[in-house]
């Protein structure tokens, strides 16, 4: 079932033409304090550019199971009643502190994604923002099962916000009924940009560009070599070039693009430079579900789930 709220007219705004556009948001929540973590950001991104913001639960099958205790199937159906009257208050909530930000509210049941993919598919959504736990469990990292789905299939740019985000980073978090987002502003300057080079990574260089001419950031681009044990191929040289190469001269970016060629681990480079210059945004392109990511799988992960600033995944 899709809610619909009153929208509100978007305030007049004397900025110049943005880099990007960014006419619908999706805000994705299960109404817990990793998802709530997330709304500054969607809120914050809706008011800078007048965006639709997409308010969205989803009532799972398993959750209404458990809520039930497995007793009584009969109470399955006031179970779903109660839980869909509670997750409309809960939404509410969250409307009331957006001031003049124009939304829409969607409380649906069943599958998370598949009643994810909907809305972004109805409401031509051009990025969604989800928060993630980024915990361990059974030797492996633990983003969420629906960040994860997310991550995997989402069409359109994912921005996370883990649970290490922090310092200049991290946007004013609200509590009780005075919480207000409208005033937050979302400031980028410094933007990590980290590719490995394949022409499929190399399509989200104009996104990186955008972003970093839109706030007026610094952009920093990244190549982690993993495997440097024949450093007769110069892999430092051809890396720096085939850097360089990538960002248009006629860019108009406010700063010069720094280079950065780092050896080890790919994530814990990533993560390294990106403490290193107190980065406000990490941008990676990913891969359908069907193929992978341009980067390994664990290695997203990692990234999403240990950087102390918001992350955002470009389809490639």
């Amino acid at each position: 079932m899709t809610v619909m709220e009153r929208r509100h007219d978007t305030p007049e705004t004397s900025r110049k033409p943005h880099a990007i556009s960014v006419e619908n948001v999706l805000y994705a929540t299960d109404f817990s304090p990793t998802s709530e973590s997330a709304l500054p950001y969607a809120a914050a991104i809706s008011r800078r550019f007048g965006s639709t913001l997409h308010v969205a639960h989803v009532l799972s099958d398993a959750n209404i199971l458990l809520m039930t205790g497995g007793v009584d199937y009969v109470s399955v159906g006031t179970v779903y009643e109660d839980a869909h009257t509670e997750a409309k208050e809960k939404i509410h909530g969250i409307t009331t502190c957006l001031g003049e930000i124009p939304y829409r509210t969607h409380v649906r049941h069943g599958q998370v994604w598949k009643n994810l993919s909907s809305i972004v598919s109805e409401g031509a959504i051009d990025l969604i923002v989800v928060g993630t736990h980024g915990r361990t469990g059974l030797g492996t990292l633990l983003l969420g099962s629906v960040a994860e789905d997310i991550l995997r299939h989402a069409p359109c740019p994912v921005l996370t916000v883990g649970p290490k985000v922090c310092g200049r980073a991290k946007l004013p978090e609200f509590h009780g009924k005075s919480r207000d987002l409208a005033p937050v502003e979302l400031e980028l300057q410094q933007i990590l940009f980290a590719t490995n080079l394949t022409p499929a990574s190399l399509t989200v260089v104009p996104t990186a560009v955008a972003v970093a001419k839109e706030f007026g950031a610094r952009l920093t681009l990244l190549h982690v070599i993993e495997e440097y044990s024949n450093l007769e191929e110069r892999p430092i040289e051809v890396g720096v070039r085939q850097l360089q190469a990538v960002v248009p001269k006629d860019a108009e970016l406010p700063y010069a693009p720094e280079i950065v060629m780092e050896f080890g681990p790919v994530a814990e480079g990533i993560l390294n430079t990106a403490a290193d210059r107190e980065a406000d945004l990490i941008v990676l392109g990913a891969r359908p579900a069907s193929h992978s990511t341009h980067m390994p799988w664990s290695t997203l992960h990692l990234v999403v789930a240990g950087a102390t600033c918001p992350v955002l995944t470009v389809r490639a």
